[in-house]
């Protein structure tokens, strides 16, 4: 009597190969997953790479923090960089009483350019 094994190879190598499926672009939505990999696609092009973008342009605003440039801080206070060190900064907020502020270098929300590049460049 043949073995089970060797009656399923003979069986499983019998068979006809499926036939297949037409190509083309229609194909291409036939696959129950293929939306999902589209929304996957949108969400992160759409999302994703611009948060990176952004947040690679504050880490090289706030690495290129240097003395004397003029900031902003998350919380509206302007000042002018006095010193920096690795995770806080000293700004200057009074020119007359020489009123200075320690706090996170995060807390730096934009530096403002100096006036002649703003002209420069055609700001107001």
């Amino acid at each position: 009597m043949p073995h089970v094994s060797d009656l399923t190879t003979c069986i499983l190598l019998g068979q006809e190969a499926a036939p297949e499926a037409p190509g083309g672009f229609a194909s291409i939505f036939t696959n129950p997953f293929m939306p999902f990999l589209l929304i996957a696609v949108l969400f992160y092009f759409l999302m994703i790479r611009p948060e990176r973008r952004k947040r690679a342009a504050v880490v090289a605003m706030l690495a290129g923090l240097k003395k004397n440039d003029r900031i902003v801080t998350i919380g509206g206070i302007l000042g002018t960089v006095m010193n920096v060190q690795k995770d806080e900064v000293t700004i200057r907020v009074d020119e007359s009483t020489n009123t200075k502020l320690r706090m996170q270098r995060n807390a730096i929300a934009r530096v403002i350019p100096p006036e002649g590049d703003a002209v420069a460049k055609g700001e107001s």
